[in-house]
């Protein structure tokens, strides 16, 4: 008999693409995803062919929002559509990624008595985990200090689901693709789908120095393209980067980013010495500043604040990873089993 699972997690690309990796190792499994009406996932999941279904959502503040006071009742109908269409589909297992929209359908699927399983990226959990880990079977995680934050009959150490494309990256392809040498160093600069305003500025003010040694791949984010930059030798620049991005990542000798858990343990996958700049505190409930201190610790990379960032300590950190790269790449190596977590969260789901 045909096995049947379904997936959740939306709101972002992060709570998606490690939802496609494990769909894409799921052969012969009947897969529905339930998402919003009108999030990223709709887009991201139907565009891989899967079985797409649609409920109400609301998003869950921290803050004060008018929004706050209809919101509640959103979650509430998603939970009754999410709990009707699982009693009619009759999956053998749901598997989580967070997000808002996945709350509903976890609710869901405990009032139908469905085992329900939980990946949490994050050293600790977001508010839309938090919340669901009280209906959850298990909640598997990606870094082992996780488990200090969950409850230890819950809590089962993965690691992070690694997409299987990423690996398939060509070097030469990516050199060809941005017009660059085989014979110099490589800098991916990556600020996240939106951008990064302080990285952008720095980055740009620091690069005639930096074009004397690297070339220069800049995913800037939306709209943040300097048109006046276009012309620059050495210098490419994209709000961001799809298809391509395998290659370009294959190119990189060395990357600086933001420090969200997905991103990291790809380059951590990919033993791509990292630079991480992660989010303030301001901008963030503070999961990426722990994300890259746990990295940080391992010997994994080096972290510069985003306040205090300045072109010279920006140069001098490249510099001094570019320099030290072999001693970085020995560390992943001996990391590894931290990217594991395709095969690690399957073996999980279908016992």
């Amino acid at each position: 008999m045909t096995k049947k699972i379904v997936f959740t997690g939306g709101g972002s690309a992060g709570h998606v693409t490690p939802n496609l990796a494990l769909i894409d190792e799921l052969k012969g499994w009947q897969v529905t995803y339930i998402g919003s009406k009108d999030g990223i996932e709709k887009k991201l999941v139907q565009a891989h062919g899967v079985d797409y279904r649609a409920i109400s959502s609301g998003k869950l503040r921290r803050y004060f929002d008018m929004k706050n006071f209809k919101d509640p009742f959103k979650v509430l109908a998603g939970v009754m559509q999410a709990y009707l269409m699982l009693k009619k589909i009759k999956p053998d297992v749901i598997f989580s990624k967070g997000g808002f929209v996945s709350v509903p359908v976890v609710i869901g699927g405990w009032l139908n008595h469905i085992p329900v399983y939980i990946h949490e990226s994050d050293i600790t959990p977001g508010l839309a985990n938090r919340i669901a880990i009280k209906f959850a079977t298990k909640l598997f995680v990606t870094f082992e200090e996780a488990a200090a934050h969950l409850p230890k009959d819950k809590a089962v150490y993965t690691g992070a689901p690694i997409r299987d494309v990423l690996f398939k990256g060509d070097r030469n392809k990516g050199l060809d693709f941005l017009g660059f040498q085989s014979d110099k160093p490589v800098l991916l600069i990556m600020g996240g789908s939106l951008g990064a305003k302080k990285i952008n500025e720095v980055v740009r003010e620091s690069l005639p120095d930096l074009l004397k040694k690297y070339q220069i791949v800049h995913l800037c984010g939306k709209g943040n393209v300097e048109p006046a930059l276009e012309s620059t030798e050495g210098y490419r620049q994209f709000d961001y980067v799809d298809k391509e991005l395998p290659d370009v990542m294959a190119a990189a000798s060395i990357i600086l980013s933001r420090a969200g858990s997905n991103a990291i343990f790809e380059f951590l996958a990919l033993k791509k010495p990292m630079i991480l700049i992660p989010l303030p505190l301001r901008a963030s409930r503070g999961d990426q500043i722990l994300n890259a201190e746990s990295f940080k610790n391992k010997g994994l990379c080096e972290v510069l604040e985003n306040d205090t960032l300045t072109p010279a300590l920006l140069q001098q950190t490249i510099e001094n990873v570019y320099k030290n790269r072999y001693d970085y790449v020995d560390r992943m190596e001996a990391a590894q089993n931290a990217t594991h977590g395709i095969k690690n969260i399957l073996s999980e789901l279908k016992k």
